[in-house]
């Protein structure tokens, strides 16, 4: 079920656009270079990412990376909400995720995804994005697997906005459910044959 659309095509189409770019400014990037870490290209596994910014060695510039990554996703939504409607807040958190794995700037290749996708959903519904991440928490504690905690909470969030009576946002959870299993693709495979690295493991 899609959430009534209210918004002209052109007003959706510009609301769009203007979440893809905020969402793929490569933070990750930016703070690397502005706490003087080196190129993260070139660090790891040279994702954008909150996770390979901490292989540098630095807690703070992967703390503000995972905030700034989570931050464009929710703005993008709280923005789109006040300034439009439903429908544009749930298009505008789609477009800043797609522009967070696939930003213009860095020829499409971006980060996994994770931290705008849970602040996308804490903006579009608190509830929602605290089942996702409590979802995520107890898996990490289970398995030690960063990758796989994020792929179930990805795979069970129908479920939840189910439960919690949010039909609505079935079909975009769906939606980037669907991307973060695309994006984690190398992942699963390490998964599937035991070597995908566990959270506090060197």
């Amino acid at each position: 079920m899609l959430p009534e659309l209210t918004t002209t095509l052109p007003l959706l189409t510009l609301v769009g656009i203007l979440a893809y770019l905020l969402g793929s400014v490569p933070f990750g990037l930016v703070i690397t270079r502005v706490f003087g870490l080196g190129n993260l290209r070139e660090i790891g596994s040279g994702n954008i990412g909150a996770t390979n910014v901490l292989r540098t060695g630095s807690k703070p510039a992967a703390l503000a990376t995972l905030l700034l990554d989570s931050g464009k996703g929710a703005i993008a939504v709280l923005a789109a909400r006040a300034l439009v409607g439903e429908d544009a807040a749930q298009l505008a958190g789609f477009a800043a995720f797609l522009g967070h794995c696939f930003p213009v700037w860095l020829g499409f290749k971006g980060g996994k995804g994770v931290a705008t996708y849970l602040g996308t959903l804490l903006a579009l519904s608190f509830a929602a994005g605290v089942a996702a991440c409590l979802t995520w928490l107890a898996f990490a504690a289970l398995f030690r697997i960063s990758s796989l905690a994020a792929l179930v909470a990805a795979a069970l969030m129908p479920v939840w906005l189910w439960l919690l009576g949010m039909p609505t946002m079935i079909a975009l959870a769906i939606g980037l459910g669907a991307l973060i299993f695309i994006r984690h693709g190398t992942n699963i495979a390490r998964i599937l044959d035991g070597t995908e690295p566990r959270i506090g493991k060197k």
